[in-house]
């Protein structure tokens, strides 16, 4: 017969191992979810670019934190005849609602942004749903237009977020070429680092309070159409319906997709 003998220094072991056991589990508790998720085969993606022979990209503007440089972003879309997409946060909205009519008024898409700028994916779809609708009717009575295309803050997303945009009547979009520009590492890594990677259907992603932004977005402009491209709003690039979006979040022609499965 064996006997076990219980010590103090043996019991201050297990407690430790356990409370370090619960920890572990805390801390890598959301990084599982968000791996299970991603191998999860009914994972869905927002679209981050366009499958398309046209040589037309998207250039975009998320607005959350300042207003320094809108009027100047504006000139400079006119001086090269660019219409683009304004990303914007309710907050954003309710300081500068004359520049939100301005925008619209030169023709650019309006998009939301949501209403206090969170991480979407920590929220339920009733939060969800809250962020966008608060944010949508504060545009809708500055312009008369419902907002249709939205970008999560951060970029943070998960398939509540996107089944709850599309019964909010959203495309949700993120962007395949960022330009980094919150970084501000300057006027040519910007500039060279768009050029660079964005390529047919692209979607870039500026801010429009960029330390450089008035710098560097001519350069940009006059290289790509220089390049061939037409630089075009988000509402231009996607489709609308009839479409797929692969696991790499480029949106294609759902007559493609039959294609290749026959």
């Amino acid at each position: 017969m064996k006997l076990f003998v219980v010590t103090k220094k043996s019991i201050v072991f297990t407690i430790t191992f356990c409370v370090f056991i619960a920890l572990f589990a805390l801390f890598f508790n959301d990084i599982s979810d968000k791996v299970m998720e991603t191998l999860a085969t009914d994972k869905l993606i927002p679209i981050y670019c366009v499958e398309t022979e046209e040589k037309k990209v998207a250039i975009s503007f998320d607005a959350a934190w300042g207003d320094s440089y809108t009027d100047g972003i504006l000139e400079t879309l006119d001086k090269y005849n660019v219409k683009s997409t304004f990303f914007l946060v309710g907050f954003w909205v309710d300081r500068y609602p004359e520049m939100v009519k301005k925008i619209d008024a030169k023709g650019h898409d309006i998009g939301n942004h949501s209403s206090t700028h969170p991480h979407m994916s920590k929220l339920s779809s009733e939060q969800i749903a809250e962020e966008l609708n608060k944010t949508g009717e504060k545009i809708y009575n500055l312009t008369g237009k419902k907002p249709y295309l939205f970008r999560p803050p951060f970029g943070d997303y998960n398939n509540t977020l996107i089944k709850t945009a599309k019964e909010c009547e959203y495309y949700t979009i993120q962007w395949d070429v960022d330009s980094l520009d919150w970084k501000e590492l300057g006027v040519e890594p910007v500039v060279d680092r768009v050029t660079r990677n964005v390529k047919n259907g692209s979607i870039v992603l500026f801010h429009n309070n960029a330390k450089y932004i008035l710098e560097f977005l001519p350069l940009v402009i006059e290289k790509l159409q220089k390049e061939g491209y037409e630089i075009v709003p988000i509402s231009e690039i996607i489709m609308k319906d009839n479409y797929y979006i692969d696991h790499t979040g480029k949106q294609k022609k759902l007559e493609n997709q039959e294609k290749q499965e026959n």
